[in-house]
């Protein structure tokens, strides 16, 4: 009966108003002459055939759904229509003898429950489904479909208990089908916040569950691993769901999202290309995947975003074609107000970056070529006076990055419509940074795909404002103090942390170098990660030279990494005493350092002390590696420290 015309989607639009015209009035004789009007013609089949087969073939489908059909008033089961015997009438009112009609078409097909109650479920009232599920009509393979709808109106306790039972006895006899009631289920405990009961059910899955629901389980384990930002344990989990999943189409999905989560954009194109090659021959992938890996073989950050757009917030969705419409727009660079005064705008001062440090100490770095503020036009001036109408967001506190005041920015779409009323508004970095705060407030953009496609434009548009202004003024500095110049410091402080977070040591190095030739006293403390990358790279001159750059700082990090840089560069003596100067300053660094082992003190999220057990343990955790691949250096430091 099928023919090219016929596709999945029209059989289920047809099993689905079939269904319906059974639930309706329930008279088989109007379901029939409905079968008969209705199924050919939806189907595309009705031409193809000599007068008569079509209404045949309809009736022989339409029973076959009537016989799969649970009924309300039957108890939710079935009222089966018998096949007549050869000499009786036919059942599709031809007249004649069932013989001579219908019956040489063969037997009426068997449609499976499953098939029905997937449809039935969709439509069913809430009162109809309770009855159902007491008399255990519905099918066992298809209650996460019912859990599923009470999980969307918010009962996740009600989908939880439906679901518990499946799993309480032999679960190695549960097989693939029972995936999505795994994936519920687990659902249902995120919102119930049973973290421990999920992690204990699905360690289960893993010891006794069958292959298609080890995969599962270990998927689940893999995705929640990188929410965590474990990577390392999320590849372990990933080698377990491809070991017992290898040709399950969402370990696909799931190593290119592992590979996004890395940053290992290389091998993503690469594995979305052998998985496309390899899921096309077993000829059983929809054609929605195939699209997400022909994607992810050009751009796999950006497939991620496409292929997550219908759950991400829409809000998000509509600023994200913002950000990719800003590379159409022409740049405009700031006028630069020269300041007269370097030591009253804080361009000669290294500002305190703990509040126990009663004065800021100077900055040897030598200022060179002018200092100045960042101006814009006049035009733009006003759209940032009425685009502060209607962003609610608060800027960070100082050198923060998080909004004093979020004002619930996400609940209301004024500001965006203002973004879409104003192209020009991407010209200002007033409201650049101010959207990086949104987002970085924003839940889904942790994810690194959501980042990759929204925060790394939003940075290059910044970057390059803030570079064609410099190059077009000739100024040199832009000091945090000036008010005016501190969005740009702090895109630029947020770009070095994207590049970084992203893995991108080299750019990232680069962003911060940007940073302190703009800002030399470098407020937001950036210089203790360029020191450290400075001598994983073993660029000893370059970290020397940014050491002296900063004499007597409170970071250990400089302080310690002179020591390393001049005892690399052969100069003990003049390495052993920066190590006494950096003894005086931070005692407690070198006992972190020689210990192979020592307890981790109390760590505050919000910072740490310095000269504190908590900065010396942030500094071993940092940098200890470093400082025992060189050959004699702790033997060489213990030895000055007890002389």
């Amino acid at each position: 009966m099928q023919s090219e015309t016929t596709d999945p989607q029209r059989m289920e639009r047809l099993l689905r108003e079939a269904v319906r015209q059974i639930a309706g009035d329930g008279d088989l004789g109007r379901y029939i002459a409905w079968s008969q009007a209705t199924i050919p013609a939806e189907l595309g089949v009705e031409s193809e055939l000599l007068d008569g087969e079509a209404e045949r073939l309809a009736t022989m489908l339409g029973v076959a759904i009537w016989n799969a059909t649970p009924r309300a008033d039957n108890d939710w089961r079935p009222l089966t229509l018998s096949t007549p015997q050869s000499d009786e009438p036919c059942f599709c009112g031809s007249g004649l003898s069932y013989g001579d009609c219908c019956e040489p078409l063969g037997p009426l097909p068997e449609l499976p429950p499953e098939l029905i109650w997937g449809l039935l479920i969709e439509d069913l009232p809430e009162e109809a489904m309770q009855e159902a599920l007491r008399r255990q009509a519905v099918p066992d393979t298809l209650l996460a479909k019912v859990a599923e709808r009470w999980l969307e109106h918010d009962r996740p306790g009600r989908a939880a208990s439906l679901l518990e039972p499946l799993f309480r006895g032999e679960i190695g006899d549960l097989d693939g089908r029972f995936e999505p009631a795994l994936d519920i289920l687990c659902d249902a405990l995120d919102a119930l916040d049973h973290w421990k009961k999920k992690q204990a059910f699905l360690l289960r899955i893993t010891d006794e569950g069958s292959r298609e629901l080890k995969a599962a389980a270990w998927q689940r384990f893999t995705m929640m691993f990188m929410d965590e930002g474990e990577l390392d344990y999320a590849d372990e989990a990933f080698e377990q769901a491809l070991r017992h999943g290898p040709d399950n189409p969402s370990t696909a999905v799931l190593e290119i999202t592992l590979l996004a989560a890395r940053h290992d954009d290389v091998r993503a194109r690469s594995r979305a290309q052998f998985w496309r090659h390899r899921l096309r021959r077993t000829g059983t992938v929809d054609a929605g995947l195939l699209e997400f890996l022909e994607q992810a073989m050009v751009d796999p950050q950006e497939a991620l975003v496409s292929s997550h757009a219908a759950a991400m917030d829409p809000l998000l969705l509509e600023l994200c074609h913002w950000i990719r419409s800003l590379s159409a727009l022409p740049l405009a660079p700031y006028q630069i107000e020269p300041l007269d005064d370097p030591l009253a705008s804080g361009a000669g001062l290294q500002l305190s970056l703990f509040p126990d440090e009663p004065f800021p100490s100077e900055c040897a770095y030598p200022l060179s070529g002018a200092i100045g503020a960042l101006l814009p036009s006049t035009d733009l001036r006003a759209i940032e006076r009425e685009w502060h109408r209607v962003f609610p967001a608060s800027k960070p506190y100082s050198t923060q990055l998080s909004a004093l005041d979020d004002g619930a920015l996400w609940d209301s779409d004024d500001w965006m419509r203002f973004l879409s009323a104003q192209p020009s508004a991407a010209n200002s970095l007033d409201v650049l940074d101010d959207l990086a705060t949104a987002l970085y407030e924003h839940p889904e953009s942790s994810l690194p795909w959501v980042a990759h496609t929204l925060l790394g434009p939003l940075y290059q548009r910044a970057l390059a404002i803030i570079d064609t202004s410099v190059a077009a003024t000739g100024i040199a500095s832009l000091p945090w103090s000036a008010e005016r110049n501190r969005p740009a410091l702090r895109l630029l402080f947020r770009a070095y942390l994207h590049e970084a977070e992203a893995g991108r040591e080299e750019a990232a190095a680069a962003v911060v170098e940007r940073l302190l030739a703009l800002n030399p006293q470098d407020n937001h403390g950036a210089r203790a990660e360029l020191m450290n990358h400075y001598l994983r790279a073993r660029s000893d001159r370059q970290a020397l030279e940014l050491a002296r750059r900063f004499p007597n700082d409170l970071l250990a990090d400089l302080a310690y990494g002179e020591v390393l840089a001049l005892y690399r560069l052969g100069q003990q003596e003049r390495a052993a005493r920066a190590l006494s100067s950096a003894v005086d300053r931070l005692p407690r660094i070198p006992r972190f350092l020689l210990r192979k082992r020592i307890k981790r003190p109390a760590l505050d999220d919000a910072g740490f002390t310095p000269g504190g057990e908590d900065q010396a343990w942030l500094y071993r955790e940092a940098m200890r590696d470093v400082w025992e691949a060189e050959p004699g250096l702790l033997s060489w430091m213990k030895k000055r420290l007890t002389a």
